[in-house]
């Protein structure tokens, strides 16, 4: 399950649809999920126990560790999970550090 902050949650079609524009798709999902489950192509994982560290994080360490460019606060970004509880979670948190 998806979110996004104009909708509550996505369709997989609306994804595909989504990622050809240039958003960014934060999976918050574990790492050991990812292992088991699988990547969804084009998303970069950062567990949501990392994430307001990661969207606070200098742009050049950001780069760095997740090996995708810091998105602005006004740039488009989804997140994603397995069930939806923690992609909403993860909405709340950037929506309180300022991602519009």
């Amino acid at each position: 399950s998806l979110c996004t902050s104009g909708a509550p949650s996505l369709s997989y079609q609306e994804l595909k649809d989504l990622k050809k524009t240039d958003v960014l798709h934060i999976d918050v999902r574990e790492r050991w999920e990812i292992d088991r489950f699988g990547k969804i192509p084009a998303s970069i994982n950062i567990p949501l126990g990392e994430l307001v560290e990661a969207l606070q994080m200098d742009p050049t360490e950001f780069k760095e560790q997740y090996n995708q460019k810091m998105p602005a606060k006004s740039d488009p970004v989804v997140f994603s999970c397995l069930a939806g509880t923690r992609s909403k979670q993860a909405l709340g948190f950037a929506m309180s550090l300022g991602f519009s």
